[in-house]
């Protein structure tokens, strides 16, 4: 008989959701050691073959993969609510990029980004694909807070106070990804920010960087009608069909919102292998409309789910997220049954990372992956009682009710009480953002 193998920590909780497999395990234990899964075994089996340095007991709690924010714009924290209750086209031109052109530098950056971290870490979200000036700052940021992210390194065929044009951006965000490639927690995507801001030839060239740097690319396409239409009238073509044209799609390829897609469209990333990211509160708060999400699964396409910037959400909550996708699938199907709680659930752990080519590392509870985890605690009265757990995280529970958080092994929310972030020293700085941008 061999003896019990020593491990790091031994998780212990009513309920184990790993994704995969499918279904919810009862009465089991998550062993981690040297910041990997171990085993996800059951309790008399833990106890005879395992000697944990620590352990813990959660007696009303869901244990399950950290939840993946497939797209968003964190540093933007510090304009949440700035400009409310306008279109996208307004939105941009005329509230958020005057203020970048004034405000943004490393400094907001960092600041923003810190913000937009502590508020993921707290709801669960474990990693996060970051889109946004000064992906350096970011970096720094995400460090600091002990969070897992993804860097969209942008690019744009227009000057912001980030880079003068097109060769600058990608310098600048290459140069980044050199100083921070080391990193265990950040990795890199080419972040070209949509179809109607960077042109063609900006546009193979980052195509070219993808391929020889292995590097998967993300963009804005088809957020809304208009997109679609001017190009359609100007082209002759969509915007994604002429980012196939220029060799942009394929399993490396991550098209963020996807609302006004034709069959042809929809056709064209399934048979591309491609990812889409559902951004669901911001397309309803700017009014852009609902992306075709289940006839995109029921093709076989990767979806993800994102929240977009908190500057058009506003907030970094892929709870909320999780149960309007599943609602909006419905009420715009007519399908009760369309999008259903266990594949809401899988759109957010596991198919975030697949579309941030983190799969390997991330996304369920099995052995030999992160242990990218969350604590969610069904207690409370105001959530009783609990018959499906898939169902109840989806349309019952909140971010409020996840109690702690670990990336790689890491214990970095404990209690709700953030690890590694002074809070008190956090607020401070963004209340002068405020004073300086309201």
């Amino acid at each position: 008989m061999s003896s019990p193998r020593h491990v790091d920590l031994a998780l212990s909780a009513r309920w184990i959701l790993p994704i995969e497999p499918p279904g919810v395990l009862a009465d089991h234990v998550v062993l981690v050691d040297a910041g990997r899964i171990v085993a996800v075994a059951p309790r008399e089996h833990a106890a005879r073959d395992y000697l944990p340095r620590e352990s813990l007991e959660l007696a009303d709690h869901v244990l399950m993969p950290g939840l993946v924010n497939a797209h968003t714009h964190t540093a933007m924290s510090l304009m949440r609510g700035i400009a409310d209750d306008v279109p996208l086209a307004s939105w941009l031109s005329d509230h958020i990029w005057p203020r970048e052109a004034k405000f943004v530098s490393p400094e907001f950056v960092y600041d923003g980004a810190l913000l937009g971290a502590a508020e993921m870490l707290r709801g669960g979200i474990t990693c996060c694909n970051d889109m946004y000036f000064f992906p350096d700052a970011s970096a720094r940021a995400y460090q600091a807070a002990g969070m897992r992210a993804v860097l969209g390194l942008p690019v744009l065929d227009f000057p912001t106070p980030y880079a003068s044009d097109a060769d600058a951006y990608l310098q600048a965000g290459l140069a980044a990804r050199d100083a921070f490639k080391h990193a265990p927690r950040l990795t890199f995507m080419l972040a070209p920010h949509a179809p109607y801001t960077v042109g063609d030839a900006t546009f193979a060239r980052i195509v070219t960087y993808a391929r020889q740097l292995d590097l998967p690319l993300q963009t804005h396409v088809q957020e809304t009608r208009r997109e679609l239409d001017e190009s359609v009238a100007q082209t002759g073509e969509t915007p994604l069909a002429r980012l196939d044209r220029l060799g942009a799609t394929g399993a490396g390829f991550v098209a963020v919102h996807c609302v006004h897609l034709t069959d042809v469209d929809q056709a064209l990333l399934a048979a591309q292998g491609c990812n889409v990211v559902h951004c669901p509160a911001s397309n309803m708060k700017l009014a852009s409309g609902i992306a075709p999400v289940a006839s995109l699964l029921s093709r076989g396409v990767n979806v993800a789910l994102g929240t977009d910037g908190p500057a058009s959400n506003n907030r970094l909550d892929l709870f909320a997220e999780m149960r309007l996708a599943s609602l909006l699938a419905k009420v715009s199907t007519g399908d009760a049954a369309a999008l259903p709680a266990k594949t809401v659930l899988r759109m957010a752990t596991l198919g975030g990372a697949r579309a941030l080519s983190l799969d390997t590392l991330v996304g369920t509870l099995e052995p030999g992956k992160h242990a990218d985890i969350i604590a969610v605690d069904l207690s409370v009265l105001d959530d009783a009682p609990v018959y499906d757990i898939e169902s109840h995280l989806v349309h019952v529970a909140s971010r409020e009710r996840v109690s702690d958080v670990w990336i790689a092994g890491e214990r970095v929310v404990r209690e709700r009480a953030l690890v590694q972030v002074d809070e008190a020293a956090l607020a401070a700085r963004t209340a002068l953002w405020r004073g300086r941008l309201g």
